[in-house]
């Protein structure tokens, strides 16, 4: 299993975003789904509850896997499930 590396950014936006730690890293981990992105990153996507909100939402994490790592470079969380899950069963 490869580490996991955050960016400066994806740090921060896991704040301003409000945005559970423990559940980024599943969704890395165990994601839902991998949605291409330019070469060599990946959108890592899951559902799950956001206790904030207090509803179901959709995190997407933008992953640079390297050889040795896995380099979290974003991440956000959105509503629009049909947008990102188009052509996936629900």
């Amino acid at each position: 299993m490869k580490p996991i590396r955050w960016t400066l950014h994806a740090t921060r936006e896991l704040s301003r975003r409000e945005i559970d730690r423990a559940e980024a890293e599943l969704t890395i981990r165990q994601p839902d789904a991998i949605a291409p992105a330019p070469p060599p990153r990946a959108f890592r996507q899951r559902r799950y509850l956001d206790k904030a909100l207090q509803e179901q939402m959709l995190l997407r994490v933008l992953v640079e896997e390297t050889d040795d790592e896995l380099v979290v470079v974003t991440l956000y969380k959105t509503s629009k499930f049909k947008k990102y899950e188009a052509g996936q069963s629900e």
